[in-house]
């Protein structure tokens, strides 16, 4: 549900998105793999190309999954790529109501002189 949540807030901004996340059947259960196992989403739009990496709740352990990431340096090192990690999280919409709503938690990843650097808005 992430993945579909993060392709709808894309396209929202205005990003031309697609899925490149996959499913493998075998070995039986089968598993999920990421494109250059840090990307779910690709979001394009006449500046930039964003690859997008999409979860719930772990936010912390896709975060390291990516700063440890054999393929982030290489993508992060064209100007005209961006990484982003997206979290979702119910809220509640008032304090003390029982109503909830899904916020998304963006994470975005940089180059500095050669080191990735990772800033989180709030």
């Amino acid at each position: 549900m992430s993945t579909e949540r993060s392709l709808k807030y894309m396209r929202d901004q205005g990003y031309n998105c697609w899925m490149v996340e996959r499913f493998i059947q075998h070995p039986w259960p089968g598993h999920r793999i990421d494109l250059f196992n840090i990307i779910d989403i690709l979001a394009i739009n006449e500046v930039c190309t964003i690859g997008v990496q999409s979860c719930g709740q772990d936010f912390a352990a896709h975060k390291t999954k990516m700063l440890e990431g054999e393929h982030t340096l290489s993508w992060l090192e064209d100007t005209s790529r961006q990484l982003w990690l997206i979290g979702w999280r119910k809220l509640k919409k008032k304090r003390g109501g029982k109503a909830k709503y899904w916020v998304p938690r963006i994470g975005r990843f940089y180059l500095v002189k050669n080191e990735i650097i990772f800033e989180e808005n709030k």
